[in-house]
């Protein structure tokens, strides 16, 4: 690492962000453009890591970027749409004049709460240690704690998944041009948007009805009408459901008989 051990220093900070539809983003605090293993880190001055810390203990590691949204790269309305919810982040610091290709790692880890201002933005990084911030066991519930399709539920979902085009569309009402198969078919389950302004996104839906499905929140960009969407099949978690619909009683993953902490409450003779 020579470029760290001169008189006159040449490193520069660099970030690699990975979206998690598969689109990569370089830029560093440089005052050119960098090519760093095949990616074009282009120059961003108003990018800044705060207070880089690195422990060998179990605490959780986090550390904020600040940035200035001068970049088409990322722009206020991708970061309020979630495009960039939950993407990769590498840091680390290279020699800008190209003569040691040695990176030194600084950090890494997922995007988490994202912060916007009118100047700017402030992103919280957090590293892999956050993962250890969780419960190591399961609590108990009378739904199911499985996703429908995972591993653990096991239903296979190739024949739940159905393209469609919007014919409408009002606040978090959308109406395609496709009739669900059952009642309720996509209660719980997901809108992933296709093409338009919206590409890239989803939404969970709360409800379906015949050709109209009502999502939990309202689209982050406007939507036009023949705007391609997939619809993905849900599931309410009881039982009954898993059961009847799905014959997947043997996978379910809750304790619909498990007596609850108001047994405990109750007066005697109630």
């Amino acid at each position: 690492m020579s470029f760290l051990e001169g008189t006159l220093t040449t490193m520069a900070l660099c970030w690699r962000i990975e979206r998690c539809d598969g689109i990569a983003i370089g830029l560093t605090d440089h005052d050119r453009d960098l090519l760093i293993d095949g990616l074009v880190h282009r120059a961003a001055p108003g990018m800044r890591p705060s207070a880089i810390r690195r422990s060998d203990g179990l605490d959780v590691d986090t550390m904020d970027i600040a940035g200035a949204l001068t970049s088409s790269a990322i722009t206020a309305a991708d970061l309020e749409a979630g495009r960039w919810d939950g993407a990769r982040v590498v840091l680390f610091a290279a020699d800008w004049s190209g003569a040691d290709p040695t990176l030194v790692p600084l950090g890494a880890g997922t995007i988490g709460a994202v912060e916007t201002r009118q100047d700017g933005f402030t992103a919280e990084l957090r590293g892999a240690s956050a993962g250890l911030d969780r419960p190591v066991v399961e609590l108990t519930s009378a739904e199911c704690r499985a996703d429908l399709g995972d591993a653990r539920c096991r239903v296979a979902l190739a024949g739940r998944r159905r393209m469609a085009r919007v014919a409408a569309a009002e606040g978090q009402d959308i109406t395609v041009d496709a009739l669900e198969p059952t009642g309720n078919a996509y209660g719980g389950g997901l809108l992933r948007w296709i093409g338009g302004a919206n590409s890239g996104l989803q939404g969970a839906i709360a409800a379906s009805d015949g050709a109209r499905v009502t999502l939990r929140r309202e689209p982050a960009l406007p939507v036009q009408l023949g705007d391609l969407v997939e619809l993905i099949e849900g599931c309410d978690k009881s039982l009954a459901t898993c059961a009847a619909r799905f014959g997947n009683a043997v996978n379910f993953r809750g304790e619909p008989y498990l007596p609850g902490i108001d047994l405990l409450t109750r007066y005697p003779g109630a």
